[in-house]
């Protein structure tokens, strides 16, 4: 009997143990993502309902998992209400607290994110209504940060509304502008402008009568077509086009042949003969300033040399003249007259 006592007693006693090992062991398990981690914590504020988002559920950025939320509040009740009372927009927001750690977003400055933009939002993770934090990068003159009378305990990333609050809100305004439409007046329109074209569709109508003069052309059009030749038109186009085809291939076979060859041939020379020719005109040029150089230099001596000379041909010719005019006035003195008298120096 004693026996039987002890082994119970050392069955409860094992049961116990490893019940508790395994309690310790799964809590170990759940919490050993925050042990050797430094968790950073954040908070934001969200002006919608946050139902289906819970203490521990996960924040992701762009689908990866980079921590957790921590708490769910009213920032009435955390912060107090400010002086504007239930009217004031902030004091009816929903305060949301998260903790991330920096080695899953690499420790980048959060401050700097924000204002390139960074945000959160809630996400759904399908039918099941469960929600998540969802980070992105958006556009910051967008969604501006939520401006809050009180100095936030952690470090505040704005929010924008979640894809489902957005579509809800655009169906409310969408829903409001069509409440202030008259539709009866609408209908009263549409009723009145469909009467009015069966009216111009049937009888006398501008329309109807418009519809049968485009009857009337299009007829006409067609017994014109008919009684046309186009057969004969579009033979003698043909025959124009192998006309047309038949003189461009002459003219090919003109400019492949011999003779435009050879042509080209003789230009391409007679070009680089030019060219030649342009190429030795500088020194052509050259030789013709030296030699008008030397015929200026030769001109300039021959009429220096030349002055004496005319003015002593001059001199002798007025003599000869003289001469001649004594001849002919008195032929005999010239021969039988007087000598000339002597110099003045030999008298």
């Amino acid at each position: 009997m004693a026996r039987s006592g002890r082994s119970l007693y050392l069955r409860v006693g094992t049961l116990v143990v490893v019940g508790a090992a395994l309690g310790i062991g799964f809590i170990l398990f759940l919490t050993s993502g925050g042990f050797g981690s430094r968790q950073v914590m954040f908070e934001t504020y969200v002006r919608e309902s946050v139902a289906g988002l819970e203490v521990g559920a996960p924040v992701r950025f762009r689908g990866v998992a980079v921590g957790r939320v921590t708490e769910l509040g009213l920032t009435s009740v955390v912060y107090g209400v400010s002086g504007g009372g239930v009217d004031d927009a902030a004091n009816r927001l929903v305060l949301i607290r998260f903790a991330l750690d920096p080695r899953r977003y690499g420790n980048s400055s959060v401050e700097n994110a924000v204002r390139a933009g960074l945000r959160v939002r809630m996400a759904s993770t399908g039918v099941t209504g469960v929600s998540y934090l969802e980070a992105d990068f958006v556009d910051p003159e967008r969604f501006p940060p939520i401006v809050v009378p009180w100095t936030p305990a952690y470090p505040y990333i704005p929010s924008i509304p979640s894809t489902i609050s957005q579509v809800t809100s655009a169906a409310e305004r969408l829903m409001s502008r069509l409440s202030d439409v008259d539709l009866e007046a609408l209908f009263g329109s549409a009723t009145d402008l469909i009467q009015d074209l069966r009216s111009q569709v049937s009888g006398q109508g501008d329309l109807a009568l418009t519809l049968r003069e485009a009857a009337a052309t299009m007829t006409a059009l067609r017994e014109a077509i008919e009684g046309a030749e186009l057969a004969a038109t579009v033979r003698d186009v043909r025959v124009a086009v192998n006309r047309v085809g038949g003189a461009g291939q002459a003219a090919e076979e003109l400019l492949q042949g011999p003779a435009v060859a050879g042509a080209v041939n003789n230009i391409s020379q007679a070009a680089a003969d030019l060219r030649t020719s342009i190429a030795r005109l500088p020194a052509v040029i050259q030789s013709l300033e030296l030699a008008l150089r030397s015929v200026r230099g030769t001109t300039s001596d021959a009429q220096a040399d030349l002055g004496p000379l005319l003015r002593d041909l001059r001199a002798t010719a007025a003599s000869l003249r003289d001469t001649a005019e004594a001849l002919r006035r008195s032929p005999s003195q010239s021969l039988f007259g007087q000598p000339p008298p002597p110099p003045r120096d030999r008298r």
